[in-house]
């Protein structure tokens, strides 16, 4: 099993990891994304603690996360309900 040993900076501090070749792009994405909405935060709230940063960070990706679960929930009711009225159809055809 290969793994790389990388560094990811985030809020100027940075962190050994180790990760499967495959992996490496989106860990290095999520980083870049998380150095990004910190300066956001920062520019937007004259916020300078990195611990401050790091807690909404953390906040607001929880929440885009709990979103896009709630939207994927949604779509697979509408897939399934769309499922039984095919299968209602065509059991009601076959009586």
């Amino acid at each position: 099993m290969d793994v790389l040993s990388i560094k990811i900076k985030i809020a100027d501090r940075e962190y050994p990891m180790k990760v499967k070749p495959e992996d490496e792009e989106r860990v290095r994405n999520a980083g870049k994304q998380i150095n990004e909405r910190i300066r956001s935060y920062r520019e937007r709230f004259g916020i300078n603690d990195n611990q401050d940063l790091l807690a909404m960070v953390a906040f607001d990706s929880l929440v885009d996360k709990m979103e896009i679960e709630e939207k994927q929930f949604d779509s697979d009711d509408v897939a399934t309900v769309e499922k039984i009225e095919y299968l209602n159809k065509l059991i009601s055809q076959s009586l």
